[in-house]
């Protein structure tokens, strides 16, 4: 299970990646050609807020995060400074301490990339918290060929795919197609935590 309190160094860690966050975006920015105002209106982000973010002035939610991240053909991964995929044949450990997390500032929604080499393979695991009553809002669709599996390890979480709601209790497993708008939601007034593999078929 993901621990919130007593890990100082972790939080610390984790609050390190999200500044870098701003960081990557600007990169993949200027290096796809695109101003501000270009990215604002690709990804539906206010220039202000995107200022702001690439300057390391605002943390952005996960749905702003993920509006930013397609927007520049980046996984959210990336943006948040995912490790390097191994070479073939080579085992690679991440260790806890260095695992990224994204926190949403808003919510205390977390990401934690737990994939040693994401990308290896054509996929990436990730665990995700959910607080009471928190809901990530709906997220963007990602390319066609994108599949999402996931497992809830505690709790209950309520998936929202192409207007179908489906409420998956631990132990409860999903896949579908992220092709389409999707939003993940805890709806009870305990935590939820599941594991999540996103799988991307070239």
């Amino acid at each position: 299970m993901v621990e919130r309190d007593g890990n100082a160094a972790e939080l610390q860690h984790g609050d390190d990646l999200a500044g870098a966050f701003g960081g990557n975006v600007r990169r993949r920015r200027e290096e796809a050609g695109l101003t501000l105002e270009q990215l604002s209106t690709q990804s539906s982000v206010s220039r202000a807020m995107l200022s702001k973010v690439e300057r390391g002035e605002k943390s952005p939610t996960i749905g702003v995060a993920s509006r930013i991240a397609h927007a520049l053909d980046a996984s959210l991964s990336d943006l948040i400074g995912a490790p390097a995929a191994a070479a073939s044949g080579v085992a690679v450990v991440m260790r806890k301490s260095d695992r990224p997390v994204f926190r949403d500032p808003e919510t205390g929604f977390e990401r934690h990339m737990v994939s040693a080499a994401p990308g290896a393979g054509g996929a990436e695991m990730i665990v995700h918290y959910l607080p009471a009553q928190v809901s990530t809002g709906l997220l963007p669709a990602y390319p066609p060929g994108t599949e999402k599996q996931l497992v809830v390890l505690e709790g209950a979480l309520t998936v929202a795919i192409g207007g179908i709601n489906e409420t998956l209790n631990a132990g409860d497993s999903l896949f579908f197609q992220a092709d389409a708008d999707h939003g993940f939601a805890n709806r009870t007034n305990a935590p939820c935590e599941y594991i999540m593999v996103i799988s991307r078929r070239t």
